[in-house]
C-alpha cells in the first residue's frame, strides 16, 4: 500500500484539488464538512489550541496506542487535514491565522456568535481584504434570532427540533420515552448541508468573483430533516408521535422478531404487501377490506400487526430473509457495528479504508460513500497528531523561515512540535 503522506499529484487528489481550507472548528458538525472537503480534493489547514488541541482528541476511550492518546472519535472525522497548533488568543498568532486566511477560499468555523471579531478574524474583516472568500459559520440556533447567543449541541438540538418526540418506543410498551438517534445526526446533517452550501458557494464565485458568508445552524437542519414527519403536520395536521420501529405512513415497514433474533420488513407498496402474505401463508389477508390498500393498513395497524407477528414468529430470520430475497421483497436483518463491517457487501464496495501515521499506526476508517467516476474521492493524510504540520505549513503557505518558527515557538505562539515518529517499518495492511 502507497504511503499516504506521500506527495499526490493534483489531478489524483479529487474535483476540489487546488482550493484550500482554513478550518476553525473543533468537535464535529465543522470537522465532519471539512474533512469531507478534503476528501474530494482541497487542502486543510486545522488549527488547533497548543497543548490541548480539538476536544475530540480526549473524548474516549478508545485512543490510539501510539503516543499521541488521541481518541477514536477525533480519528472518525480528521483525516485530510494537516494540524497547526497556533494560540489565538495572541495578537501574533491571530494575525498568522489571518494571513493564512488570505491563502485560502474557503473559511470554515463554529464559534459562538462574533467570538471571533476580537481575533479580526470574522466574516465582515476578512471579505474586506478578501471580497471572493467563502465563510462558513456553524452554529446551534444561527447568526440571529433569540437564541442566537446560546451553544448549541447535538443533544439538545435532536430534543427540541421535536426529532425525540418521534423517537423511541410509545408510551405504555417497555422502554417508552423520547429516544435520541445512536450518532449525532444533527451535527452530521449539518456538516453534509455546509458542504452543499460550500460548493454552491464556488460556483456563484467562480462566475461572479464573489464570495459570501454561509449561516448554518444546527437547530434549522434538524428541522428541515424532519422531512416527512414535518409535512405530516404542516400539510395534514398530523401530530407525529414515537412508534418505535413502525413508520407513521407505510404499512408494514419495522422489525419482527423470528423464532431466532429479529427482521425488518420494509412494504413499500399494495403489490409487495400482497407477495409477503402469499410467503407467509396468509392469503386472506389480501383480501380483507381493512388490509386492501396502506391507508387502510395503517387505520386497522394493531390487527394486521397481530396476524404477522405471530406468522413472523415461526420463522428464523436467515430463512425468512433468504426467501423474502427470492420474492424481491425488502427485508433484512439488524446488524451490530462489527457485524455490518464484516458484511460481504461493505467489502465489495471497499468502504474501509486504512491510512498510516508517520508513527506506524494504522488508522482504518469509514471511506466516502459517493463514487465518483472521473474524480473520486481520495485518502491522503492519516488524522494528524496535534500541530505536526505547523512549520510545513507556515514555511510553505506564508514563507516563514526555520528562524522565525523557533522564535513564534519560543513565545509560546505555536505549539511544542510533536516528538519525532520513528519510520514506519511497512505500510502492508
Amino acid at each position: 500500500m502507497e504511503d499516504v503522506r506521500s506527495p499526490v499529484e493534483p489531478q489524483a487528489r479529487g474535483p476540489l484539488a487546488g482550493l484550500k481550507v482554513l478550518d476553525l472548528s473543533r468537535v464535529l458538525a465543522g470537522p465532519w464538512a471539512t474533512q469531507m472537503l478534503g476528501d474530494l480534493g482541497a487542502e486543510v489547514f486545522k488549527i488547533e489550541q497548543p497543548g490541548k488541541g480539538d476536544d475530540t482528541r480526549h473524548w474516549g476511550p478508545p485512543f490510539l496506542d501510539d503516543g499521541s492518546n488521541d481518541a477514536a472519535y477525533y480519528l472518525a472525522i480528521n483525516r485530510n487535514k494537516q494540524s497547526l497548533a497556533i494560540d489565538l488568543a495572541q495578537p501574533e498568532g491571530a494575525a498568522l491565522v489571518r494571513r493564512l486566511a488570505m491563502a485560502c477560499d474557503i473559511v470554515v468555523e463554529n464559534f459562538r456568535v462574533g467570538g471571533l471579531a476580537k481575533y479580526g478574524l470574522d466574516y465582515n474583516t476578512l471579505s474586506a481584504a478578501k471580497p471572493g472568500l467563502i465563510y462558513c459559520s456553524i452554529t446551534g440556533f444561527g447568526q440571529d434570532g433569540p437564541y442566537a447567543d446560546r451553544g448549541g449541541y447535538d443533544f439538545l438540538v435532536q430534543g427540541m427540533s421535536g426529532l425525540m418526540s418521534v423517537t423511541g418506543r410509545p408510551d405504555g410498551e417497555p422502554g417508552a420515552g423520547p429516544m435520541k438517534v445512536g450518532v449525532p445526526v444533527s451535527d452530521l446533517f449539518t456538516g453534509l448541508h455546509a458542504v452543499i452550501a460550500i460548493q454552491a458557494a464556488l460556483r456563484h464565485r467562480d462566475a461572479t468573483d464573489e464570495g459570501q458568508h454561509i449561516d448554518c445552524a444546527l437547530l434549522d437542519t434538524q428541522v428541515n430533516i424532519l422531512a416527512n414527519q414535518a409535512s405530516n403536520w404542516l400539510n395534514g395536521g398530523m401530530v407525529p408521535g414515537r412508534l418505535g420501529n413502525d413508520h407513521p405512513n407505510v404499512v408494514p415497514y419495522r422489525d419482527f422478531r423470528t423464532a431466532d433474533g429479529n427482521v425488518l420488513v420494509a412494504l413499500g407498496n399494495d403489490r409487495q404487501f400482497f407477495r409477503f402474505c402469499r410467503l407467509l401463508g396468509l392469503d386472506g389477508l389480501t383480501e380483507d377490506p381493512r388490509f386492501r390498500n396502506n391507508a387502510s393498513r395503517a387505520a386497522n395497524r394493531p390487527a394486521l400487526m397481530a396476524a404477522l407477528e405471530s406468522a413472523i414468529a415461526t420463522w428464523t430470520s436467515a430463512e425468512l430473509i433468504a426467501a423474502m430475497e427470492q420474492e424481491g421483497l425488502p427485508g433484512g436483518p439488524v446488524n451490530s457495528i462489527p457485524q455490518i463491517f464484516d458484511d460481504p457487501q461493505i467489502k465489495a464496495r471497499q468502504l474501509v479504508q486504512t491510512l498510516h501515521r508517520d508513527t506506524g499506526a494504522q488508522v482504518r476508517v469509514p471511506g466516502f460513500p459517493a463514487r465518483l467516476s472521473r474524480t473520486p474521492a481520495t485518502y491522503r493524510q492519516a488524522p494528524p497528531r496535534l500541530g505536526e504540520d505547523t512549520d510545513d505549513v507556515l514555511a510553505e503557505q506564508l514563507g516563514l523561515d526555520g528562524g522565525e518558527i523557533a522564535r513564534l515557538r519560543a513565545a509560546g505562539i505555536l505549539g511544542a512540535a510533536p516528538a519525532s515518529a520513528p519510520a514506519p517499518t511497512s505500510n502492508e495492511e
